[in-house]
């Protein structure tokens, strides 16, 4: 590294991270590490379609290394952060330690399971390329077994699949997986009718995609409702035990499967002290997005909880747009103090909110009006190929989605396993 560089240490290559990146490296007088314990930065939005064996991971991801291949200011990290040393100027990794003049902490947040051992342990989450990849492979293992049993209580336990959570991740993959079962289950596992129906949708709250309008939290229910979804709605799961989900309500599932997305947590942070860390473990900074008691070490995306906005005095909303606005904004903040010149403050502009609901179905929330339906269907499909990473891979998606769409027939049912050595 040439001598005189600010070094600028991110912590995390999601949309908060990436997006500071991008905009930071263009500028000359930094020199920014990025810190990952993946190699490559992938679009959560899509998961669920890579869980349902609808698209390849690949369709959705991209290699950090490759995409700073025309970056001489930018270096790759691999490895997990371990502890935060603020005294030190440096962060420890398990595989080495990075120093730093400005740290940005851009890590995401890890699924909340609310206490729940059990759950913890034997539930399905959907947060990273290799959950996706565990639950596709989970579910098509669950279809041969219950192709092969002849005991309609076993068969009854690998067909249900609970799904906890009726946010857009969980009605996403509910209709995703509906939607399958209506057209392609019927074909391939001719011993299995009306797979459809041994999904379950529960939700605590009052309605499905709670933060929604009205509008998009009724299509739906109407949507899921007829596509032959079992949609429970006011009751919570409150345990996970010997193959039964129970509820609040007193009634349980007898099920192989329960795939969890019903709320996220942030990551704890050795090295950063009490005072810095609000509720659900988000980290507390001022108007800059600079962290509680530090000058140098900011936080930014989902683990960020900012309360100086104020049409959001209690955090913003943990989105995709709130984590690449913030990326943008820290990006020319720096350079303004590397000009020495004031800081702007960070104001969320919300672009609004969308979900898919089933194929040629979808609702959005944008600002001032809602709609439903086709054309929402097409502006979802438009706005997910637009930030995925490299063109090659734009055009991927958009080619697979067109012919999975069009013959309803995708075929990446592959059980696929690493082999365990002895």
């Amino acid at each position: 590294m040439e001598q005189g560089k600010i070094k600028v240490a991110v912590v995390g290559g999601g949309f908060a991270g990436i997006n500071l990146i991008k905009r930071l490296s263009k500028d000359q007088r930094f020199h920014i590490t990025l810190i990952d314990k993946n190699n490559y930065h992938f679009f959560p939005p899509l998961l669920y379609q890579v869980a349902a064996a609808f698209i390849e991971p690949s369709n959705i991801s991209y290699p950090f290394r490759r995409m700073f291949q025309q970056k001489k200011n930018l270096r790759f990290h691999l490895g997990s952060l371990i502890r935060i040393n603020p005294e030190r100027n440096n962060i420890e990794t398990d595989s080495g330690t990075v120093s730093y003049d400005y740290l940005v902490l851009a890590v995401g947040t890890q699924t909340n399971y609310f206490g729940m051992e059990n759950v913890m342990r034997k539930a399905l989450p959907m947060k990273t390329i290799s959950d996706a990849l565990n639950l596709r492979n989970h579910l098509l293992m669950s279809m041969e077994k219950a192709v092969h049993t002849e005991d309609p209580v076993e068969k009854e336990k690998y067909l249900n699949i609970v799904i906890a959570g009726g946010g857009p991740s969980g009605v996403e993959i509910a209709g995703m997986l509906a939607e399958m079962g209506h057209y392609i289950a019927a074909k391939e596992y001719p011993e299995i009718l009306n797979l459809q129906s041994y999904i379950h949708l529960i939700d605590a709250g009052p309605s499905l995609l709670g933060p929604m309008s009205k509008i998009a939290q009724k299509e739906a229910f109407k949507v899921l409702n007829k596509l032959g979804v079992r949609l429970t709605l006011g009751v919570a799961v409150k345990d996970y035990n010997d193959g039964f989900v129970l509820l609040d309500n007193g009634e349980s599932i007898l099920t192989n499967t329960l795939i969890w997305t019903s709320g996220v947590t942030g990551i704890e942070l050795t090295g950063l002290p009490a005072e810095a860390i609000g509720r659900g473990r988000r980290i507390l900074t001022d108007e800059f997005n600079r962290v509680k008691g530090f000058e140098n070490i900011f936080a930014i995306g989902d683990i960020c909880l900012q309360t100086t906005d104020k049409k959001y005095p209690n955090g913003h909303p943990q989105v995709a747009q709130v984590a690449i606005q913030q990326g943008t904004e820290l990006a020319k903040n720096l350079r303004k103090a590397a000009d020495q010149k004031p800081l702007k403050p960070f104001i969320y502009h919300d672009k609004g909110s969308m979900a898919i609901i089933a194929k040629y179905k979808a609702v959005a929330d944008l600002p001032g009006f809602s709609f439903k339906g086709f054309f929402a269907w097409l502006i979802w499909l438009f706005i997910h190929i637009i930030p995925i990473a490299g063109y090659r891979n734009k055009l991927k998606l958009a080619a697979n989605w067109f012919w999975s769409f069009l013959s309803n027939n995708p075929t990446l049912r592959l059980i696929i396993r690493p082999r365990k050595e002895a």
